[in-house]
């Protein structure tokens, strides 16, 4: 079920889309996503960003540069028909469609491919060529023919050392000498960009710094938009990006039912619980709720309402500021203690334990509302796709986290699965109507779960 709907008989639209991918992860595809974003954006074409799989962080750096919101797209954690449904939306005002892929092209189940084959999308495929010369033109020849059928755009060199260099890389994938940039777009070669720290898009544990972390995050954009002006990809105008030009198709409109109608859904929304998809805020409005917004991080209590979600983020960075919210922690007591809802999820879920230990030792008091110690550590603990069996049918989402819960913890009264059934799904810890675990949800996946989970009137 999706609340992105759209008329049956709507004919199929032709736009211009681009998968970015790449051969693994740290290749540069938020980079070159977001600078191409930046690029076309400026030019005045109208540009709209996709992020494959779940992720929270990229997509604020392609949210900024396209001035819109930027949904997740997956297979599995969205449903085919919920990733069209999406996508025929932004097609409808959209000059140019851009999807970041998401690790290696083909990793994953389903990878960044299965998406490119399901939707026709040509790959532009980005690799970091810094160490290579020859063996660049295999790389590419194997990622392009790896899969039979797999739409192609090119290759886009990246962190190029001089101009020596990118002649050789350009070499090994068109051969001959260099030609002009129609004939080399021709022959799979978009051009080369050059290895440059100044708009070099910083990283902590979970992955990319906020974009509204940093003072001088669209001069960044802009850096790897010049960066990417001078290629052939980058010199294409309007016209020359209906190369790419595929076919989208309307969905099949499948209305949300209204099992919020008239409760207050209280969100929590600062630098510490951030982790929020623009497609969860939709559903739970699509389901008839009015949101409300505070700040943990700021001791602003919950407000007047039927339900609170807390979502993930990174209550690690800001464990001093959440100790001493003592008024946003005595009014979630109380909303718990009056049977009200609460949905907490991963960084959502942290404080509410009794202390966090951070990775360097230090532990921190928490809220309390649940037993048990949350510690930091310096590995990943978990990652991947999450499915959980509620009494109302399957919701989807994923685990991503660097902490674990102690054994003084509550006993779990509900697990998620994993897809693939190749690790221990989360435990969901329940406290009267509060509900909290590391599983981040996809609200569109099951709207009527999710009413169920903040308190809806679910027959």
């Amino acid at each position: 079920m999706a609340p992105v709907t759209a008329a049956v008989n709507a004919a199929a639209m032709r736009c211009p889309a681009l998968l970015i991918a790449a051969p693994a992860s740290g290749q540069g595809k938020t980079s070159v996503t977001a600078g191409l974003a930046r690029l076309l954006t400026r030019r005045g074409m109208r540009v709209r960003a996709f992020k494959c799989g779940p992720d929270f962080l990229d997509p604020h750096w392609l949210a900024l540069a396209t001035g819109h919101p930027v949904d997740n797209l997956d297979l599995w954690m969205n449903g085919e028909p919920d990733v069209r449904a999406r996508l025929w939306r932004a097609v409808q005002e959209a000059d140019v469609v851009l999807i970041e892929g998401v690790m290696g092209l083909y990793d994953g189940q389903p990878s960044a491919a299965d998406l490119a084959m399901a939707l026709d999308i040509p790959v532009l495929a980005v690799i970091d060529a810094s160490a290579m010369a020859g063996t660049f033109g295999a790389l590419v020849h194997g990622l392009r023919h790896y899969r039979a059928g797999l739409p192609w755009a090119g290759v886009l060199a990246n962190r190029v050392g001089s101009d020596a260099h990118e002649a050789m890389l350009r070499a090994a994938v068109c051969g001959g000498d260099a030609g002009d940039g129609h004939e080399d777009i021709d022959a799979g070669w978009l051009g080369a960009v050059r290895r440059e720290a100044r708009g070099a898009l910083p990283e902590r544990h979970l992955g990319l710094t906020l974009a509204s972390e940093l003072d001088d995050a669209m001069a960044r954009l802009d850096a790897l938009a010049d960066g990417l002006a001078g290629t052939p990809l980058g010199r294409l105008d309007a016209d020359g990006w209906q190369r790419w030009a595929v076919p989208f198709q309307p969905p099949i409109s499948q209305p949300v039912p209204l099992l919020l109608q008239g409760r207050v859904v209280a969100v929590a929304r600062d630098a510490a619980f951030g982790f929020i998809y623009p497609a969860n805020v939709e559903t739970l409005r699509a389901l008839g709720a009015r949101l409300v917004f505070f700040s943990p991080v700021a001791d602003e209590p919950v407000p007047d309402c039927d339900a609170v979600w807390l979502p993930g983020g990174y209550p690690e960075l800001h464990a001093p500021a959440l100790a001493r919210a003592a008024r946003c922690r005595a009014s979630l007591v109380a909303h718990v203690a009056s049977g009200r809802p609460v949905w907490a999820e991963c960084g959502g879920m942290m404080p509410l334990f009794e202390g966090l230990t951070l990775a360097s030792g230090e532990r921190v008091p928490m809220w309390g509302l649940l037993p048990g110690e949350v510690c930091m550590q310096t590995r990943l603990a978990a990652l991947g796709p999450q499915a959980w069996h509620t009494p109302y049918g399957e919701l989807r989402g994923h685990t991503f986290h660097y902490s674990v819960v102690s054994s003084t913890a509550p006993r779990a009264v509900f697990h998620t699965q994993s897809p693939h059934g190749r690790r221990p799904g989360e435990a969901v810890y329940v406290n009267n109507a509060l509900r909290a675990s590391y599983f981040h949800a996809w609200f569109a996946s099951n709207p009527v779960a999710t009413a169920w989970l903040l308190g809806g009137d679910v027959l």
